[in-house]
């Protein structure tokens, strides 16, 4: 099987060996940018206990907020697939796109003009300098797929990283259906 490198858009995949990893046990990272000085994702499948009205609650909305990663925990960040309702929004890849015009977002947001399905809300992003994420990669630690997801945000975040263990196929089909804690197995 070819191994892919990282590239904006593609995913990170937590390899079955993070397991004492709280942010990045079985995570799915979609790489927003990826440069030979940096990396930037956020996890796709680590869902918080509150939602954007609990964060900002002038926006009339209770979509859920992610754990993006360990950086910045204290910034919103979102990606999504309406650049044509968000001005500034940067391309990512497959029709995903980061950021965009905040102002524009609070008022669809409030007008109830968006679905869950075309936006995810993160608090903190992952990030790795310079070959930092190439040494993760060597040391196991993360394999990266494509994003051949149709649409990401609808995707279920119980079975999002099984399904792209089992996707890999081989010794990845075993740890695709292991329990969380591996200790109950």
């Amino acid at each position: 099987m070819t191994m892919l490198n990282p590239k904006k858009g593609r995913l990170l995949v937590a390899e079955p060996s993070i397991l004492s990893d709280d942010f990045f046990n079985r995570a799915i990272v979609l790489l927003t940018e990826h440069t030979e000085n940096n990396s930037v994702g956020f996890i796709l499948n680590k869902p918080l206990s509150y939602s954007i009205n609990d964060l900002l609650p002038e926006i009339n909305c209770f979509f859920n907020i992610y754990q993006g990663g360990p950086v910045e925990q204290d910034n919103l960040y979102f990606i999504h697939r309406i650049p044509q309702l968000l001005a500034d929004s940067i391309e990512v890849a497959n029709g995903v796109f980061w950021g965009g015009n905040f102002k524009q977002l609070k008022q669809l947001l409030n007008e109830g003009l968006l679905q869950e399905t075309d936006i995810r809300f993160f608090l903190g992003y992952a990030g790795w300098d310079k070959n930092q994420l190439n040494t993760e990669l060597q040391e196991n630690s993360w394999f990266v797929a494509k994003n051949d997801f149709e649409n990401i945000f609808s995707k279920d975040e119980e079975t999002l990283w099984k399904n792209k263990l089992l996707q890999k196929g081989g010794a990845y089909k075993l740890w695709a259906n292991a329990p969380n804690n591996i200790n109950l197995n």
